[in-house]
């Protein structure tokens, strides 16, 4: 499967980047994700359109912005790999102040530094006083940095849609086009990215499920040393004649802790195989506490709208007691990933491995199941019965949108009325009714007015 081009949003601090990504991935979803410990330094989302997927990625602002010269550096560093691995870079500039040193030292950078065949968006942010593009965009297309300028207020949503289009139409110029269809994930070998923070067994996971003979042939490398997986690596495994595709990814550290750029790439590998996979296996260290970085990983997942399974690796070095506090307890620490499939292995002995296969079709399965819409009806019927739902409990129409993860849209007369607490009740029933175990379950609210005007 060929990897996704990766368009990454660079630019000094405040020049609304994240704004603009919000808008571009339509982000502010119905149930909002409440995961303690999430950053915006790594915010990635696979974009779609009708010829042409990628891969939008937020990096963090180049330039002086906080009192935390090391963080800085940090960030500098990500955005640096973004302009030397990204397919397209989109540059913001802020239209309300002259050009900053910061920004003449990120245009100096993207002369000397990106690939010579990545073309470069330059786009003009806070462009709400239309009277300022014309001399605007004289001034930024002498310096002679991009084939494209295009002011934007993300705000307003002025020009945010042309950006989409000149993205699409450069990533089509370059070759690139749509990947498989999720909708046809059935008709193909699944895609499994393993991840999970350093050091806790991933690769040791892959090794164990391979043959003999495959394991001589392509060996992965296991060491106890700390990030010694650096790069994604596929392996194709076949359990009962069903071929899988395990991609073992480098162990994600916190932000303040990765500063070399070995580590960043890594990073930005593993956020592309969790976008590229269908089903991410979370491998946690059972013998330690459950930790931010932990519940930060399992965020990206269920951001990504990927199947979760938690797989709790060193069972072996647990007494039966320890194993089954653990397994138990995780809902308790990861509330908003309460769905998923908890499982606990052991890399050593081998033990549980098997029963991953199992787990992962039943992930599988749930994340293509598709609900009917006058059952969807019925079952809504029974659950608004009687229950102070406000909004919803007006809703005209419910159906199950065409897509991956399962999506379920609600047509209300006012979308804005419809509460985060509500969504959240809505998402127990139906999972006490029809399962969806170990998927994301995503909620869309739409006017009833305007679909049907």
């Amino acid at each position: 499967m060929a990897s996704l081009p990766v368009v990454a949003i660079i630019g000094r601090p405040n020049t609304g980047k994240s704004t603009l990504f919000n808008r571009l991935a339509r982000t502010r979803k119905a149930i909002e994700c409440d995961i303690p410990g999430t950053t915006r330094d790594h915010v990635s989302h696979r974009m779609h359109s009708e010829k042409v997927d990628y891969l939008l990625i937020d990096t963090g602002g180049m330039g002086t912005g906080t009192d935390d010269t090391a963080f800085e550096e940090d960030v500098f560093a990500q955005s640096m790999l973004a302009i030397a691995h990204a397919d397209v870079i989109v540059f913001l500039v802020s239209s309300r102040e002259e050009l900053t040193a910061d920004d003449h030292k990120i245009i100096d950078i993207l002369r000397k530094k990106r690939r010579k065949h990545v073309p470069v968006i330059l786009v003009i942010s806070k462009a709400d006083d239309r009277s300022l593009l014309d001399t605007l965009q004289g001034q930024y297309f002498s310096l002679g940095i991009a084939q494209d300028i295009i002011p934007v207020s993300a705000v307003h949503l002025h020009g945010t849609d042309e950006l989409e289009a000149t993205i699409e139409r450069t990533l089509l110029s370059m070759h690139f086009g749509k990947s498989l269809p999720e909708g046809n994930a059935a008709d193909r070998t699944p895609r499994i990215a393993i991840v999970g923070k350093p050091n806790v067994g991933k690769s040791s996971i892959v090794n164990a499920m391979m043959a003999e003979p495959d394991r001589e042939r392509s060996p992965l490398l296991v060491s106890p040393i700390a990030g010694t997986t650096r790069d994604a690596v596929d392996t194709t495994i076949h359990y009962q004649g069903k071929p899988y595709v395990l991609v073992d990814t480098a162990g994600l550290k916190k932000h303040a802790r990765t500063t070399r750029e070995v580590e960043q790439y890594a990073t930005m590998r593993t956020i592309q195989a969790i976008a590229e996979c269908d089903i991410a296996l979370l491998v946690l260290d059972g013998t330690a506490p459950l930790s931010q970085q932990d519940k930060r990983i399992a965020g990206m997942v269920i951001e990504a709208g990927k199947g979760l399974i938690l797989l709790v690796n060193k069972s072996d070095a647990m007494t039966t007691a320890e194993r089954k506090k653990v397994v138990e307890e995780l809902p308790l620490l990861m509330p908003f990933c309460k769905f998923a499939s908890v499982l606990a292995v052991s890399a050593k002995t081998k033990t549980g491995l098997l029963s991953m296969f199992e787990l992962i079709e039943k992930v599988q399965r749930n994340r293509l199941r598709r609900i009917s819409t006058p059952e969807l009806r019925r079952w809504f019927q029974r659950v608004v019965h009687g229950q102070p739902m406000g909004e919803i409990a007006r809703c005209k129409f419910i159906t199950q949108a065409d897509e991956i993860p399962p999506t379920f849209v609600l047509f209300v007369k006012n979308p804005s009325r419809v509460g985060v607490t509500q969504l959240r009740f809505m998402e127990n029933r139906i999972r006490e009714t029809f399962g969806f175990e170990g998927t994301p379950i995503r909620w869309i609210t739409k006017s009833v007015e305007r679909e049907t005007a």
